[in-house]
């Protein structure tokens, strides 16, 4: 491989992509729940929720504690001129996204799915609604996109059942959680979730962000929005670390795990800090058959938004090898305002091969598209 570290250009408006792209992480967003949503959700949760509203596992009643300075995360260019949220019109995205961009496969992450809500059926009824709504505004009019199933993921058992409900559906990708759950995501209440991911074929995306009713540090609530942005990826290498530890990967052998939006340079660290310390303590999981950054090489995959940029960019390379170019998706967060434009997300030249690799092939493997 022939490597040449690129400085970042004075950015400009990006000229249409050639090389094809598979971009990871999009978020799309009811025009409007009554219209879009309401169709797939039965008439007594249309009432639940016109009387109760969507009551999430956290302390604040409405949204997150550290709300986005600009208005739904998102990018002030990214609001369709026709009135909506951003990630709400399908033909905008196509023209500010999917086409310049040449994006040929994206993943449709619904953040406003109703995973994490308090009571468990409404959830459950909700997220049935979203996927419907996935295939019915996004997946049968746009070949390029495919869903996420989300799913109630605070109960195994109901999840499962969703999950199950979509399995062998082409309109489907993968399996959808947040980072933020109720307990470390590896625990026994979750392995339903795995189980029957691993049964249907579908990765299991655990995203960024959620409510799972605790704060984002281990010790309380932060004082600024910065500090949120970057537990992002410390509720990563927890929810990493639980799943390796409490044996998800030798239980389902089959399972593929996809971290989102939470970058992927403290990868190499924590799996060295595993192994250090699995050896000393060993006979504490007596069902863990190999180190835990075997497991991790194996079973794990990381978008690449937020793109690392180290200011010694040949940093971000040693990292990358590290960690396998085959190991990286690329994504985007369109429609949100830290999105990464592919003209300029990888900061240092690699070769045709490898940027094809790196922008498209790798996710294709995953998604078991490259048949």
């Amino acid at each position: 491989m022939s490597v040449d570290v690129l400085e970042r250009p004075v950015a400009k408006k990006a000229q249409p992509a050639k090389i094809a792209v598979a971009d990871c992480d999009i978020h799309p967003s009811p025009k409007s729940v009554e219209k879009e949503i309401y169709p797939f959700l039965e008439k007594r949760w249309q009432r639940h929720l016109e009387t109760y509203g969507m009551i999430g596992r956290q302390g604040q009643q409405f949204g997150p504690a550290y709300p986005k300075g600009q208005p739904d995360a998102s990018r002030r260019d990214a609001y369709p001129p026709n009135g909506g949220r951003p990630g709400s019109d399908l033909q905008f995205m196509r023209e500010q996204h999917l086409d310049p961009n040449n994006v040929q496969l994206g993943i449709l992450n619904p953040l406003r799915g109703g995973q994490a809500l308090q009571n468990l059926d409404f959830a459950e009824a909700y997220c049935r609604a979203v996927n419907d709504w996935q295939i019915a505004e996004w997946t049968s009019k746009e070949p390029r996109l495919k869903a996420s199933v989300v799913v109630p993921y605070e109960d195994g058992a109901l999840s499962a059942r969703e999950i199950e409900r979509r399995a062998g559906d082409p309109n489907f990708a993968q399996v959808l959680l947040l980072s933020r759950t109720g307990e470390p995501i590896g625990q026994r209440r979750y392995w339903p979730i795995y189980e029957a991911a691993a049964e249907a074929g579908f990765p299991v995306a655990v995203h960024a962000f959620g409510y799972g009713g605790n704060a984002v540090t281990g010790s309380g609530w932060p004082t600024y929005y910065i500090e949120e942005m970057v537990g992002h990826a410390q509720c990563s290498q927890t929810g990493l670390t639980s799943m390796v530890m409490e044996g998800i990967f030798e239980r389902f052998p089959k399972l593929k795990v996809i971290l989102v939006e939470a970058g992927f340079a403290w990868l190499p660290s924590l799996a060295w800090r595993l192994d250090k310390l699995y050896m000393r303590m060993r006979d504490e999981t007596p069902h863990l058959k190999r180190l835990p950054s075997e497991y991790i090489r194996e079973h794990v995959w990381l978008t690449t938004q937020p793109m690392e940029e180290p200011e010694v960019r040949e940093h971000l390379l040693d990292t990358i090898e590290w960690i396998g170019w085959d190991r990286l998706l690329f994504a985007t967060d369109y429609p949100h305002w830290d999105f990464d434009d592919p003209a300029y997300a990888l900061p240092v030249r690699v070769d045709a091969a490898r940027r094809r690799q790196f922008f498209f092939e790798n996710a294709l493997k995953v998604y078991g598209l490259d048949k």
